[in-house]
């Protein structure tokens, strides 16, 4: 898939915007729920 045809689909479809993925060493998180993001960033290796 190029570049256009991702940011094609990204604008057809506003929910997977809303589904971010954060791969670190210590921990994969998908979806975003607030307190469990502040917690990665406040304390990133648990």
């Amino acid at each position: 898939m190029s570049e256009q045809e991702m940011i094609e689909l990204l604008a057809t479809d506003g929910m997977l915007v809303k589904r971010p993925i954060l791969v670190t060493e210590n921990r994969v998180l998908v979806g975003f729920r607030q307190a469990e993001w502040e917690e990665h960033f406040i304390n990133p290796n648990r």
